[in-house]
């Protein structure tokens, strides 16, 4: 009998410890230097949580190891709310690509997706090509002599675009660099053909004359710029390649604090304030339910992980 009224009083406990959460300051880790896009969501989350909690809210970055050292300080930390991770779109790319310490969908618990917007497929305006089908077309009849910077071996841009030469069937010389500022400034010197770049980076260069965008990586076109067509318009059908941020806590996280936090995240990304911020990263509002971040998680580690069968890219 006191067993029974033992677990029944646990269970009753739940809802008001979510309801008393936060009774201390919250941390979000990085793992990604300050000063990137990355970081500015981080911070921007954090700030209005704190408003929205009651609690400080405080951004850790912990950079190292392609991000993998601050998640694994984030799945290795307590499952009590105190401790969350900012993920990016390359988390599920990682496991592809790298023996992980521990398993990317089991030893977590996806809170809420936070931001998502599309890459930017740029050229340098030399070469003769203004669409995503030119660019296809000029690739065939050159195989293996167009160029494509990355912002390194593995990265996002990196297997974005080894998706679009897999799917197109074309064959293009890699240039990998360390980071996207000089893979950029390559192409735009003409050093580089094409670059799948942030939206956020490219787009003030686009408008400047300094690069071409000819395609975008998601099913959808970017409000932005309406004029420029996805992968999938262009002859490469099902291509829907987004860059995204979300927040995850450690496995076992429990289900109220995670609504929670859920929730508050919720009504800050539809605020107009937050769509209009988030803009200046080249991104827009995500949200959506725990369940429905894990199902794109769970997608996405699997895409990779044929693209990566197929192609055959390592990182040495």
């Amino acid at each position: 009998m006191r067993i029974l009224t033992f677990v029944a009083a646990a269970l009753l406990s739940l809802p008001v410890a979510a309801q008393q959460y936060p009774v201390k300051p919250v941390r979000i880790i990085v793992p990604f230097a300050p000063g990137g896009g990355s970081d500015f969501i981080a911070r921007f989350t954090a700030q209005r949580l704190t408003e929205s909690l009651g609690k400080q809210v405080i951004v850790e970055n912990r950079p190292g190891a392609g991000g993998l050292l601050g998640i694994e300080a984030g799945v290795r930390s307590d499952p009590d709310g105190y401790t969350l991770t900012l993920i990016a779109s390359s988390y599920t790319v990682n496991p592809a690509l790298y023996p992980l310490k521990f398993d990317p969908v089991s030893d977590i618990t996806p809170v809420v997706q936070i931001s998502q917007g599309p890459m930017l497929v740029v050229v340098n305006p030399k070469l003769p090509v203004k669409t995503a089908k030119e660019l296809i077309a000029l690739a065939k009849a050159k195989p293996g002599q167009i160029s494509f910077a990355s912002a390194g071996q593995g990265s996002i841009t990196h297997m974005a675009a080894e998706f679009f030469l897999s799917q197109a069937g074309l064959k293009m010389n890699h240039i990998p660099y360390k980071g996207t500022g000089p893979a950029l400034t390559d192409t735009i010197g003409g050093q580089i053909d094409m670059f799948f770049s942030s939206t956020a980076t490219a787009l003030p260069h686009v408008k400047a004359g300094r690069l071409r965008a000819i395609a975008v990586t998601t099913a959808k076109r970017l409000a932005a710029e309406p004029g420029v067509p996805t992968i999938a318009e262009s002859g490469v059908p099902g291509y829907d390649v987004p860059l995204w941020h979300g927040l995850i806590g450690p496995k076992g996280l429990p289900r109220p604090i995670v609504e929670r936090i859920n929730a508050e995240v919720g009504k800050i990304l539809q605020l107009k304030e937050t769509g209009d911020k988030l803009q200046t990263d080249g991104v827009s509002p995500a949200g959506g339910t725990p369940q429905q971040f894990r199902e794109r998680i769970q997608r996405e580690i699997a895409l990779w992980r044929k693209v990566v069968a197929d192609t055959g890219v390592k990182v040495e």
